[in-house]
C-alpha cells in the first residue's frame, strides 16, 4: 500500500524536532563516553575533531552537487542514514578506531544534509515563507533537544554507551519514516539523459562558483561563515574544561557533576525557544534590513558573552554568560538561513550552501589548533578570549553585507523604473 506523502512543513518540523532529539540524546554524554569508556587521551580527542572537520571539508561540495543534480530529498535521506550508521558503530565498538570511522561516516552524512535540507524546504514552501518556517523549525528543535538531553542522562546512568547506540539506531527509524512520507514537489532535477556526462555533474558547482563570484554579498556571507568556524571549534572543545578546571560547579548532592551539563543545555534550550518566539513576533523576517539589524545585535551580544565567560571568576556570572552565548549562537541560525536563501538561485542553492559548510569546516580546522595552542601556553581563559577576538570581524562583515544589500536594492529599483520615451518629459 502506497502511503501518501505528508505536507512539507509538517515533515520539516518533525525532522527538526526529531533530529535535534537524537543529536542531543547522543551528544550530551558522548565526550564522557569517549573519555571514560574508550579512554581517549586529550590528543586523541583532538584528532577525533580534526578527522570530522576534514571529512566535512572534503565532501561538502560533492554532496551538494548530488543534491542540486538529483534530489534534495534523496540527499537528506542518505545523510541521516550515514549518521545513524556511524554512531551505531561507535557505540557498539568501544575502540579509538571505531570513533575515527564514525567521524568519517558522520562527516560525510552531515554534508549530505548540509544545504540540502534548507534547499529542500525553501523549494517546497517558497522563499517568501522560509523565515517563518526556519523559526518554527528552530523552536521544534529546542523542544526535541530538551527531551533528548533528559533521556540521554537517564540512559547514560545505566551505561554510557546506551545513548550513542540507541541514538544511532533511532536515526534509522527516522530515515524509514522520511522514505515513506517526505515529499519533493518544488525541485526540478536535471533530465536523466544528461546525468551521465561529467560536464553536467560539475555544472552545479561551476554555476554556484560563478554566482558567488558575481555577487559580492554572497562572498561576504561566505566570510561570515569562515569567521564563525575560526572561533567555534576552540570554544566547543574548551568550554566544559573551563567550567571543570578554572571554576567550581555547585554541588548537586550525590548526583554526578555531568548532570550540570544537562542542566546547562536544558536551560539554554528553554531560553532559545523563548528568544526565537520573540524574534518571530517582533522581527519582519521578509525584510533583509530587519534581519541584518537583528543579526548584528545578536553577534555583538555573542562576542560580549564569550569574553565574560572566558574572564569570569564567579561561577554564576560564567553560567549567565554561557547561556547568553548559547542563546545567541542558536538564535542566529534561522536569521542567517533566511537572509542567505533569498540571494541564492534555486538550481544551485544546495551547492552554494554546501560551500558555506565547507568554509565553516575550513575555519574550524584552522582556528581550533591555534586556540588549542594558546590554551596549552597561556591557559583556557586566554584561549577562550582568543576565540572571541577571532569572531569579532563578523560585526564588520554584517555591516558590509547590509551596505551591499542596500546597493543591490537601489540598483534593482533603478532598473525597474520605466525609461522615458522619445518626446516625453521626464
Amino acid at each position: 500500500m502506497h502511503l501518501r506523502k505528508w505536507d512539507a512543513y509538517r515533515v520539516y518540523l518533525i525532522l527538526s524536532g526529531g533530529s535535534s532529539f537524537l543529536f542531543n540524546l547522543i551528544f550530551t554524554l558522548n565526550l564522557v563516553y569517549e573519555a571514560k569508556v574508550i579512554g581517549l587521551t586529550p590528543l586523541q580527542l583532538v584528532l577525533v575533531g580534526t578527522t570530522l572537520e576534514i571529512s566535512c571539508f572534503l565532501f561538502e561540495i560533492p554532496t551538494g552537487i548530488v543534491a542540486d543534480l538529483y534530489s534534495r530529498r534523496l540527499s537528506v535521506i542518505i545523510g541521516f542514514f550515514l549518521i545513524g550508521i556511524g554512531f551505531t558503530i561507535e557505540g557498539s565498538l568501544p575502540f579509538f578506531a571505531a570513533v575515527l570511522i564514525n567521524q568519517v561516516i558522520w562527516g560525510i552524512g552531515s554534508t549530505f544534509t548540509s544545504g540540502a535540507l534548507e534547499a529542500w524546504i525553501a523549494d517546497e514552501v517558497g522563499e517568501e515563507n522560509t523565515g517563518r518556517v526556519f523559526l518554527r523549525g528552530s523552536q521544534a528543535g529546542q523542544i526535541g533537544g530538551i527531551a533528548g538531553i533528559v533521556i540521554s542522562v537517564v540512559l547514560g546512568s545505566i551505561a554510557l554507551a546506551l545513548p550513542v547506540v540507541i541514538g544511532g539506531l533511532a536515526f534509522m527509524v527516522l530515515v524509514a519514516l522520511l522514505v515513506l512520507v517526505m515529499p519533493e514537489t518544488g525541485f526540478k532535477p536535471v533530465p536523466r539523459g544528461e546525468r551521465t556526462h561529467w560536464q553536467s555533474m560539475l555544472s552545479p558547482l561551476r554555476d554556484g562558483v560563478k554566482l558567488v563570484r558575481r555577487r559580492p554579498l554572497l562572498l561576504t556571507f561566505l566570510a561570515m561563515v569562515l569567521v564563525g568556524g575560526l572561533y567555534s571549534e576552540g570554544f566547543d572543545r574548551l568550554w566544559q574544561a573551563h567550567l571543570l578546571r578554572d571554576l567550581t560547579l555547585p554541588a548537586l548532592g550525590s548526583l554526578n557533576p555531568v548532570v550540570w551539563f544537562g542542566i546547562i543545555d536544558i536551560v539554554a534550550m528553554v531560553l532559545v525557544a523563548g528568544t526565537t518566539e520573540v524574534i518571530r513576533r517582533r522581527v519582519n523576517m521578509r525584510s533583509d534590513r530587519a534581519v541584518a539589524r537583528t543579526l548584528l545585535v545578536s553577534y555583538l551580544l555573542l562576542i560580549v558573552g564569550l569574553l565574560f565567560f572566558a574572564l569570569a571568576v564567579n561561577i554564576w556570572i560564567a553560567l549567565a554568560a554561557l547561556w547568553v552565548v548559547n542563546i545567541m549562537r542558536r538564535s542566529v541560525d534561522p536569521l542567517f538561513s533566511t537572509w542567505t536563501n533569498r540571494h541564492i538561485d534555486s538550481n544551485v542553492r544546495a551547492t552554494v550552501l554546501s560551500s558555506f559548510g565547507q568554509a565553516n569546516a575550513l575555519g574550524q580546522i584552522g582556528g581550533g589548533p591555534f586556540v588549542g595552542l594558546i590554551g596549552d601556553r597561556l591557559g583556557i581563559r586566554a584561549a577562550l578570549s582568543a576565540s572571541a577576538l577571532l569572531f569579532s570581524p563578523v560585526v564588520w562583515l554584517v555591516a558590509r553585507a547590509s551596505r551591499q544589500q542596500a546597493t543591490m536594492t537601489q540598483e534593482a529599483e533603478a532598473a525597474a523604473e520605466p525609461s522615458a520615451q522619445p518626446g516625453e518629459t521626464v
